[in-house]
């Protein structure tokens, strides 16, 4: 199930010239890719702190913060990706970084 290739669609202002994707081997992956890029973020906002830490509420607002986010996953069943949305996004990082915890 996990290992599933995804691909991240994402616009990160109203300029489409701001469009791009990301394709990980999993979900698992594309969940770290997405906390990469928000990490990212947070670096270049904050160069001279050493540690930043964030929570998941920090988080989900970074991801409702992009103008689109959605995610392809590919199913094996129908040899074809199927679309998720932004809320299912936040659901599997929200399963992943628990696992992540334990």
């Amino acid at each position: 199930m996990s290992n599933r290739h995804t691909i991240i669609l994402m616009q990160t202002s109203q300029s489409r010239a701001t469009r791009t994707f990301m394709d990980y081997e999993s979900i698992s992956q594309a969940m770290d890719g997405i906390c990469a890029l928000y990490e990212r973020k947070l670096k270049d906002l904050n160069p001279a702190m050493r540690n930043i830490t964030y929570d998941i509420q920090d988080l989900y607002n970074f991801i409702d913060g992009l103008v689109d986010l959605s995610a392809l996953v590919y199913d094996h069943s129908i040899q074809a990706y199927l679309p998720n949305d932004r809320q299912w996004i936040k659901n599997r990082m929200f399963n992943h970084l628990r696992k992540l915890a334990h």
